[in-house]
């Protein structure tokens, strides 16, 4: 297949451009168009501009892979519109190319935060009300909603039932929509969260919350990749699909996982959770490190159904077991 993949410079595309270059040819479209391995040619986002249809200087792409995005900022020092212009935005640009072009098949990186900040219940599914918080989950959820405008996908009604848009104005069904909804990617190369808790645990800092049990998914970059194998070689019905790792992990997992790595015994201390809580609440009042929304992201639940996708690609289990993909990321965390 001839397949386009913008943002391919990042650290997914990188690792598509591995998975997928030995049986696809390769092209990109970036901010910076450098050569890179793998890739046939990189564009720039002018030369699918409107104005330039029809765009005889580019080849007939059978699958476009839309990565492009402004990624969730923890400090919250990004300007809102910023998310907008770039997740919002790009998206729609990109999605109105490909209704022009001959590509069959569309894949939209959206994330489990355009569909709920918090998990409400024991685990997060397609059929949830989409309630993101912040400008990234609103932003990624608007991304979503245009690209519902325009074809036929399955859409979740207020009372939880799926239901199939059938207007007019919807693209053929010859072509193929995907919105992929992943939850934390990881893997070698990624300088995520995984990185700042390895960073504390390599110092020796014992982790005092160790009475918090919370269980969170996981998406190794290896799973990732099969996955999106799938969805371009299979017939898979469009729509929308979380993607996470089969097993959820607890921070406590995560840390023990990580002294494994680095030859070390785990400390980790179950300081009370009422107390800790007490000291998260004088953080709040007092601006510290520790408040309670801080404590809150440190210690939820997010497990994130996968179900869904492995049904639509007739599997019954991901090819890599989620503790294998944290180990593997924190290895290359050692280079």
């Amino acid at each position: 297949m001839n397949i386009l993949i913008t943002g391919i410079h990042g650290f997914v595309g990188s690792n598509l451009i591995v998975a997928l270059k030995e049986r696809h040819s390769l092209y990109g479209l970036d901010i910076i168009t450098p050569e890179k391995e793998g890739v046939i040619n990189t564009f720039s986002w002018k030369d699918i501009d409107p104005a330039s249809f029809p765009m005889q200087n580019l080849p007939k792409f059978d699958a476009i892979i839309h990565l492009a995005g402004k990624a969730h900022d923890t400090k919250n020092q990004s300007a809102a519109q910023v998310y907008f212009d770039i997740n919002t935005g790009l998206t729609q640009k990109i999605f109105d190319f490909f209704l022009e072009s001959s590509a069959k098949k569309f894949i939209f990186f959206s994330s489990v935060k355009a569909a709920a900040d918090s998990v409400v219940g024991d685990i997060l599914t397609e059929d949830v009300i989409p309630t993101p918080v912040g400008p990234y989950g609103e932003s990624k959820i608007k991304a979503e909603e245009y690209i519902m405008e325009h074809c036929a996908l399955p859409t979740t009604s207020p009372f939880g039932d799926s239901s199939f848009q059938k207007e007019e104005n919807k693209i053929d069904l010859d072509k193929q929509v995907y919105i992929l909804r992943p939850c934390m990617i990881h893997g070698p190369g990624n300088k995520g969260n995984l990185n700042l808790l390895y960073n504390v645990v390599r110092k020796g800092i014992p982790w005092p919350l160790g009475d918090f049990e919370n269980r969170r998914s996981f998406t190794s970059i290896d799973n990732l990749c099969y996955v999106v194998e799938g969805l371009l070689t299979k017939d898979v019905a469009s729509g929308i699909y979380h993607m996470g790792d089969d097993e959820a992990l607890s921070t406590n997992d995560l840390i023990t996982l990580m002294c494994e790595v680095l030859g070390r015994k785990p400390h980790i201390w179950k300081m009370n959770k009422r107390m800790m809580e007490g000291c998260a609440g004088l953080g709040t009042l007092l601006h510290l490190p520790l408040n309670t929304e801080r404590l809150h992201k440190l210690t939820e639940n997010y497990v994130v159904s996968n179900a869904k996708i492995k049904a639509a690609l007739g599997i019954d289990k991901m090819p890599v077991r989620a503790e294998e993909g944290v180990v593997k990321t924190i290895k290359s965390f050692l280079n």
